[in-house]
């Protein structure tokens, strides 16, 4: 679950950096879609309307097509370069650690109820059974080529994490998948690989993943469709990657045993989940009404992104998408044999969206850091005086400086989707001054934060081992590759989209 102590403590950080730091701002350009002109607020607080044109946002040097703004698509209001002036200092008090926090939270309102939404169905596909009947189907469908089970297993856990972030809700998968992995003669870390590795992996990778790309997009002021297509290429190169390395290893146990990582604990690990074998329960069975809600929840993604691409959709009418889909599971799910009843639906939709509370406070929490910076007119200045630092790097080197940096941030706020609202609006304006586009930002955050959350013990990783009882220096035996792998390949292709935009 997202940690929110690293939040209050840059909170704190903030409203003290605000007596410190030099205050001063950039002129501000925003959409006005009443009178569909741009308008341009002055560090002085004037502000003057323009026409919403390519060529005038070219004049301003604003490196951004004009149908980002007139689409709905960039929702804050974004810094004119080389019009920044120092101004009078405007420190904030220690009122404003604890009000700057009700307030974010009130902002972010709109991602909030997204989230929960979400949760909820989630919550109501769990408890209908679908997702164990259609994992228990597959044991059947691979008898006799164990490695299918893993293989569909790993790419169902890429495509929930590429499609919707779920590493967290992954953990559910364990009671079922792991006795089922011990049957066959794989070990724990097969039974990690296959679920939070792979889920891990397809969140690195994410395409329209709400909980990090959607929400580092709308921070960066940018679409999230862009830069979707070198996220989807990504994403198919690291799925092969993994799934290969998830073969041989667990190719390499099946043969001989003791190649096994955590060998010495086999025998206390498979006393805590082996089962003995017996038939499955009725209910379990993978019936029409489960295969259709397994195919109502997988439709709602591609309806989302052909709204946001084509409709102009945002976080309110996406929700409105989800939550239809969510109250027709709903129902399947409340009736037929083995139906659950209103009470069970409704609290299956209230725990699912209550197990994502945490990730839409932290959201909150982060955008009144954003506020105290703001109001205390010093987040300017840092872009200012950082923008002074790499205006001699070249935008190839900037970038992969920048993964780095967000490799180090992963391990201080593990939340995606904290660190995405705390750091975008700081760095992906920089990437204008090394003349880059902003959803390579995007990218690098992705990438940076995800390789050190296969590490990190302030992330899920270190839940997941205790809850299988594996030590963390087998985990980093097993997963120091693939962290490798991330960083190289990833910082390939944020180089190549350097290159190519």
């Amino acid at each position: 679950m997202p940690t929110a102590e690293p939040i209050y403590a840059a909170l704190t950080v903030a409203v003290m950096a605000t007596w410190i730091i030099p205050a001063g701002s950039y002129s501000k350009l925003a959409y006005e879609s009443s009178s569909s002109s741009l308008v341009i607020t002055k560090p002085s607080g004037k502000t003057e309307k323009v026409a919403a044109t390519q060529e005038q946002l070219d004049k301003l040097g604003v490196k951004i097509q004009i149908k980002e703004f007139t689409s709905g698509g960039i929702t804050q209001a974004v810094s004119i370069p080389n019009t920044y002036q120092r101004l009078k200092q405007h420190p904030a008090g220690l009122g404003a650690i604890t009000s700057s926090m009700v307030r974010g939270t009130i902002e972010a309102v709109d991602i909030m109820v997204f989230i929960f939404v979400l949760g909820g169905l989630i919550g109501v596909v769990k408890a209908s059974g679908a997702f164990e009947a259609g994992l228990l189907a597959l044991t059947k469908k691979t008898k006799g080529h164990e490695f299918m089970l893993i293989f569909m297993v790993a790419v169902l856990m890429i495509l929930g994490g590429t499609l919707c972030g779920i590493e967290e809700e992954a953990v559910a998968f364990y009671p079922i998948l792991v006795p089922i992995f011990i049957a066959m003669g794989y070990d724990s870390i097969v039974c990690v690989g296959a679920i939070f590795l792979a889920s891990s992996v397809g969140t690195s990778f994410s395409t329209i993943n709400p909980f990090s790309v959607v929400i580092a997009s709308n921070a960066a002021g940018i679409n999230f469709t862009e830069g979707i297509v070198w996220r989807i290429v990504g994403l198919i190169v690291a799925s092969i990657f993994v799934i290969w390395y998830l073969h041989w290893y667990s190719k390499k146990v099946k043969n001989t045993p003791a190649f096994s990582y955590t060998y010495e604990d086999r025998t206390s690990f498979n006393k805590m989940w082996s089962v003995a074998s017996g038939d499955s329960e009725e209910g379990s069975e993978f019936t029409f009404r489960k295969k259709l809600i397994l195919i109502l929840f997988v439709v709602t993604f591609p309806i989302m992104v052909w709204g946001v691409m084509s409709q102009g959709w945002w976080f309110p009418t996406m929700a409105s998408s989800f939550l239809a889909f969510a109250i027709i599971i709903m129902f399947l799910t409340a009736t037929g044999k083995y139906g659950i009843g209103e009470k069970g639906v409704v609290d299956a939709f209230t725990n699912g969206s209550a197990s994502l509370v945490g990730v839409s406070l932290i959201i909150g929490l982060s955008r009144g850091i954003n506020l105290v910076m703001n109001e205390g007119l010093i987040s300017d200045t840092i872009l200012q005086y950082s923008s002074t630092l790499v205006a001699h790097v070249s935008g190839s080197v900037f970038i992969l400086i920048l993964m780095l940096i967000f490799f180090v941030l992963g391990f201080i706020v593990p939340s995606s989707s904290g660190l995405a609202v705390l750091a975008m609006p700081i760095f992906a304006p920089l990437a204008d001054t090394v003349d880059i586009p902003r959803f390579a930002v995007v990218t690098a955050y992705q990438f940076g934060q995800y390789a050190m959350l296969f590490l990190a013990p302030t992330g899920l990783v270190m839940a997941t081992l205790q809850m299988l009882d594996m030590k963390y220096s087998h985990w980093f035996k097993f997963v120091w590759p693939v962290v490798l792998f991330v960083l190289i390949f990833g910082g390939a292709i944020l180089v190549a989209e350097v290159l190519v935009s």
